[in-house]
């Protein structure tokens, strides 16, 4: 790369957005380690491997930014089916964890695909809308967006990953609406969906995710059982305090009663441990990264990558609401963590990349 833009790309890269985001992923390692250290034996191999994967993401976070964000919008279609088939292949040569045939393993390391189709229907759905100057007003053009998440949608769910088909569904209506969809539209939305989750209620969903929306009405009913994860979590958020326990000194989290404390419920760990002020400086850190990518996304003229940025906007949105909001009960457990801060390899690498594709494109369109 000559001199120039060499440092052209050095201006343009927002380092406020990139300091931010490596300072929540030093939050989720301190709170791995803190996890891990409580054991008789400790086993530090999530703390190495989430640092191996962090350095495997932020070297892929600067390779993508040098790229020209154009490819990406133009193959979009191609990289849509190539994820289409990997979700397809899945289902049958896929590993199966936790009752969910969504993994694959390469030499005992595994990665779920559908974090690769969140990507892939971001560009898909930004590259489309782009195309259309006049927005998403006809039902022609609605109904097209719907196919295009629908096919992704039902291959999650088939998988089963419900966690996992609410972010591409969620990431579709906020897509649409960035665009100016027809409210009426919404509102037919809104009635198929009911009809739907009824009809998925009593054929489709399994005595366990049955169990998990029932819990999120009442999870009192059952505290030892279906209502424990929250139970615990939310009694370990409480304990916390301004100042929280410190770093390993958590009883909610070092005595193993908060159930996978290192993925969905770190936000618990960190709330008892690190208390109200280690929260806020999460939720600040995440203001900041919210604040950069929405302003990018207002001033950048390109539509392709105002909208891409949007969708990458609602997509860390909607999981942060998810997990926090699962943590301290409100919303069901859905096995949603929480961007940069829980431990998952191709969760981690997946989010630095999406980062890096919207530094490509801020850097791009400050030219």
């Amino acid at each position: 790369m000559p001199l120039k833009r060499y440092l052209a790309f050095l201006r343009g890269f927002d380092w406020v957005l990139f300091g931010s985001i490596f300072l929540l992923i030093t939050f989720g390692l301190a709170a791995i380690y803190s996890i891990t250290i409580s054991a008789e034996n400790p086993d530090f191999t999530n703390f190495k491997k989430q640092i191996f994967f962090s350095l495997i993401g932020f070297i892929l976070l600067f390779l993508v930014s040098l790229f020209d964000y154009r490819v990406w919008r133009d193959y979009s279609h191609f990289i849509y089916g190539a994820v289409g088939l990997l979700l397809i292949a899945v289902l049958f040569i896929g590993t199966t964890i936790r009752g969910t045939t969504g993994w694959f393993s390469f030499f005992g390391v595994n990665f779920q695909p559908v974090e690769i189709a969140k990507i892939a229907l971001i560009l898909i759905l930004a590259w489309f809308l782009s195309n259309r100057p006049s927005g998403i007003k006809d039902i022609k053009t609605f109904l097209i967006t719907a196919g295009m998440t629908g096919l992704f949608f039902i291959l999650v769910i088939l998988q089963p990953d419900f966690g996992s088909a609410i972010i591409l569904f969620s990431i579709w209506i906020l897509m649409i609406i960035f665009a100016g969809c027809n409210k009426k539209h919404l509102l037919v939305l809104g009635l198929l969906f009911i009809i739907a989750f009824s009809l998925a209620w009593v054929f489709m969903f399994k005595d366990y995710q049955k169990d998990r929306i029932l819990t999120f009405f009442d999870p009192q009913a059952d505290p030892y059982n279906r209502g424990y994860h929250v139970r615990q979590s939310v009694t370990a958020i409480g304990a916390g305090g301004f100042l929280g326990r410190g770093l390993g000194f958590g009883s909610q989290s070092q005595l193993k009663f908060i159930p996978a404390s290192h993925t969905d419920f770190i936000f618990a760990v960190i709330a008892e441990e690190l208390g109200l002020l280690g929260v806020s400086l999460i939720l600040f850190f995440w203001g900041l990264i919210f604040y950069r990518l929405i302003k990018a996304a207002v001033t950048i003229k390109d539509s392709f990558s105002s909208l891409f940025i949007l969708g990458v906007s609602a997509i860390f949105f909607i999981q942060i609401v998810i997990n926090i909001g699962m943590n301290i009960g409100i919303v069901p457990v859905t096995g949603i963590s929480l961007p940069f801060v829980s431990y998952g390899g191709s969760f981690l690498v997946v989010s630095l990349l999406l980062i890096g594709m919207a530094e490509s494109m801020i850097i791009r369109n400050q030219a």
